[in-house]
This record gives structure tokens, C-alpha cells and sequence, in this order.
């Protein structure tokens, strides 16, 4: 079973503890990216002259934003990697069908010089009955 990690971390100048099964620098990245959050939307006016519950809303639409768009672009990467993938295959059953069609190629070639090997044996041996038939007359 895995361990629960508690981190001491601070987001927005005030201490908290962190607790999860997650690592304690990734405890630490979360707090961190909060903090990020916080830096982003500090100097906005709108922001400034929020009361405390505005701007923790701001700050949550904003991160759930942020998760929308990461997952958003994590499902264009997945179909785009299906895609791929689909592409290799078809790539792949192309290339296995050219091999056998080059392994068919190379068979016949091969057919053809043992064909072209016996038929020049033929005209030698031929050409050999022909100058002796000459020479007999």
C-alpha cells in the first residue's frame, strides 16, 4: 500500500499541508502551479478590487479552464496518435504485401535464369549436333 505523503507548502502567503499518495515533489508542483495562478491574476485590476470569494472563484474558473483545455488537447493527441497508429498499420501490411510480391518477383527471375541457363545448354549442344551433322557430309 502506498504512503501518504504530508508536505508543508505555501499558496497565496499563508501556510497549509498538503497530504496524498502522490510524491512529495508533485505535492509541490500542485502548490506551485496555484501560486502561478495567484502571481497571474494579483495585478489585475478586476482582480484587486475583488472581495476574497470573487477572486477564489476567479481562480478556480481559471484553473478549470486550464484542466479543459489540457484535456481537450490530451484527446487531439490521443485520436492523432489512433490515427498514426492506423497509419503504421496500413504502412505495414503495405510493406508485407511488396515483400511478397518482391519475393514472387525474385522467384520468377530466378525460374527465368534456370529457363535462359538450360535453353543456351540447348543451342551449345545444338549448334554442337549441327557442326558435327556438317562435318559427316
Amino acid at each position: 500500500m502506498k504512503k501518504i505523503n504530508d508536505i508543508e507548502v505555501i499558496i497565496n502567503n499563508k501556510r497549509y499541508t498538503l497530504s496524498g499518495y502522490e510524491s512529495e515533489e508533485y505535492l509541490q508542483k500542485v502548490a506551485s502551479y496555484i501560486n502561478s495562478k495567484y502571481n497571474e491574476f494579483r495585478n489585475r485590476d478586476a482582480y484587486k478590487f475583488s472581495d476574497s470569494e470573487l477572486k477564489h472563484i476567479m481562480i478556480q474558473i481559471n484553473i478549470a479552464d486550464d484542466y479543459f483545455k489540457e484535456k481537450e488537447k490530451l484527446k487531439e493527441l490521443e485520436e492523432e496518435n489512433n490515427e498514426k497508429s492506423n497509419e503504421i498499420f496500413d504502412l505495414k501490411h503495405e510493406l508485407i504485401a511488396v515483400q511478397t510480391k518482391l519475393h514472387s518477383a525474385e522467384k520468377e527471375v530466378e525460374s527465368l535464369k534456370n529457363e535462359l541457363y538450360e535453353a543456351q545448354k540447348k543451342i551449345v549442344r545444338l549448334e554442337t549436333e549441327l557442326q558435327e551433322a556438317g562435318k559427316k557430309q
